[in-house]
């Protein structure tokens, strides 16, 4: 059973800048792999921020593009999204998840953004 801790949430004022890891428990980066991060905003529904796949490929919803950036430290076991130029649109639960055949999902942190 794969782990993930989500971590770096918190609150911002718009225009500012988070960055959010995920720790895994095991590898995360094996072959097959795609790793990513969703976004749960109140009474709506989880959407795909940013992934990327075991070969590097990236991909980002249209609302994050040019702002946030989906990376990750092999040695570590850790994926990252470095969210800049954040706006209030981006207040939401973010989630990791992992798909390696079988998915997993971490608990989430909130990303609030307000002035």
């Amino acid at each position: 059973q794969v782990q993930l801790v989500e971590s770096g949430g918190g609150l911002v004022q718009p225009g500012g800048s988070l960055r959010l890891s995920c720790a895994a428990s095991e590898s995360i980066f094996s072959a097959n792999t795609m790793v990513g991060w969703y976004r749960q905003a109140p009474g709506k529904e989880r959407e795909l921020v940013a992934r990327i796949t075991w070969l590097g490929s990236t991909t980002y919803t249209d609302s994050v593009k040019g702002r946030f950036t989906i990376f990750g430290d092999y040695a570590k076991n850790t994926l990252y999204l470095q969210m800049n130029s954040l706006e209030p649109e981006d207040t939401a639960v973010y989630y990791c998840n992992l798909n390696k055949g079988r998915e997993y999902w971490g608990k989430g942190t909130l990303v609030t953004v307000s002035s």
